[in-house]
């Protein structure tokens, strides 16, 4: 073979080789514009956001069970109600993880520290008790998240344990006592006290006595039976023999002292008993106190507004029971929550949610709230009431509502 004819050949092979590698490289670039194409933001599909985290601490077990599911059916219809069903805000799921802190503060920091480091929430929620509660606030501060304080109500909490990343819906402690005065102090009425002897009583009776001596009320007679006492006889004739127009009680403690009272007629003598209404159970305890003027803090058929009635009607629907004291206060807290996001436009960086937050007014079951800037604590109305025979148990009747206004406690983190 001539080598012209070799070189034509090489010549050849070489051009058929460079032609294949150029297709191999259209080839290529074809399919890299096409797979670009199938990711592309044009073809329709978004990235999921990531989900709101709350993390709500509560009694669960034990002997405040019924405080914490209380509060959970609340936050659960709460998140609902306000989000019109979505369980979504801003496009963002709302993701809530419940955690028992079977009312031990130590337990209620482990818990706490959990939602906090491993399932990195935007929010904190509790607790029933305000052991626990006090326990906990401080990792509100630390790790830069809000807390929706529900429904301890410990003074200290927004008084001298306060720090800014604290909102609470929950009353506290003097808004009880300033409700009391509010039901039934006036200018030339006489009232006696009777509580426990130790920091729960004292503190009662003296949020009292600064509320009613303002309203122009006299405090004619303060009576400290001990916390584990079971007769009451001596401290009740003492409050015979001061004569006033009201007796008014704050206790806590299977120990209570309505049976003696009862039994020694004060309010045949003339003696009106107030204390606060609580709960449904301890409703149930309450048949000497028939006729009682006093407060409360929430019945069921004392607000007149349409998300208390959508929270009763719910409730009977899904639990076959109404709404009982603390149920009311977890809807507040998921309200509050989703109020405040929607403002913000689903940012949770606390210190917008602080600004946004401070003086922000809500709808709740319980009328209009609002966070006052000062501590954050929410302002709220509440109910003069009589107690009054029901079917099962006594029942609070309304006599008029409590403002938000007349029942706002002193500032007590200055």
């Amino acid at each position: 073979m001539s080598c012209k004819r070799i070189l034509g050949l090489m010549m050849l092979f070489l051009l058929l080789v460079f032609v294949a590698a150029c297709n191999t490289s259209e080839d290529g670039d074809n399919s890299s514009e096409e797979q670009g194409s199938d990711n592309s933001p044009d073809s329709g599909e978004e990235a999921s956001k990531d989900p709101i985290k709350i993390g709500v601490l509560a009694s669960l077990s034990g002997a405040l069970e019924s405080y914490g599911v209380q509060t959970q059916q609340g936050f659960d219809l709460g998140l609902e109600y306000a989000t019109d069903g979505t369980m979504e805000i801003n496009g963002q799921p709302i993701e809530v993880i419940y955690e028992d802190t079977e009312t031990t503060p130590q337990v209620a920091r482990q818990k706490a520290l959990k939602l906090l480091e491993e399932d990195n929430v935007d929010f904190l929620v509790g607790s029933s008790s305000s052991g626990d509660t006090l326990a906990v606030v401080d990792l509100a501060k630390e790790y830069e998240k809000i807390m929706i304080v529900e429904p301890a109500v410990a003074d200290s909490i927004t008084g001298a344990d306060f720090n800014e990343y604290i909102f609470r819906t929950a009353r506290n402690s003097s808004q009880d006592a300033v409700a009391g005065a509010a039901a039934i102090a006036d200018e030339g009425v006489k009232i006696a006290t009777l509580a426990p002897d130790y920091a729960f009583g004292h503190d009662g009776v003296a949020a009292f006595k600064a509320a009613a001596e303002e309203l122009g009320a006299e405090i004619v007679l303060e009576e400290y039976p001990p916390a584990d006492a079971t007769d009451f006889t001596a401290n009740i004739q003492k409050i015979i023999d001061a004569d006033p127009d009201y007796l008014f009680v704050v206790w806590a403690g299977a120990n209570s002292p309505w049976n003696q009272i009862a039994d020694m007629d004060l309010q045949g003598k003339g003696i009106k008993i107030s204390t606060g209404a609580p709960d449904i159970a301890a409703l149930a305890t309450m048949d000497a106190l028939v006729g009682m003027e006093g407060f409360s803090v929430y019945y069921h058929t004392l607000p007149d507004n349409d998300i208390n009635d959508w929270l009763v009607e719910q409730m009977q629907e899904r639990h076959g029971t109404v709404p009982d004291l603390f149920t009311p206060g977890g809807m507040s807290a998921a309200i509050a929550i989703v109020e405040a996001l929607k403002q913000t436009n689903g940012d949770t960086n606390a210190k917008t949610l602080i600004e946004t937050m401070e003086g922000m007014r809500f709808d709740t079951p319980k009328g209009t709230m609002t966070f006052r800037p000062e501590d954050h604590q929410a302002l709220q109305e509440m109910y003069s009431i009589t107690l009054e025979e029901g079917e099962e148990y006594p029942v609070p009747v309304l006599n008029r509502v409590l403002t938000p206004e007349e029942t706002a406690p002193p500032i007590m983190n200055q």
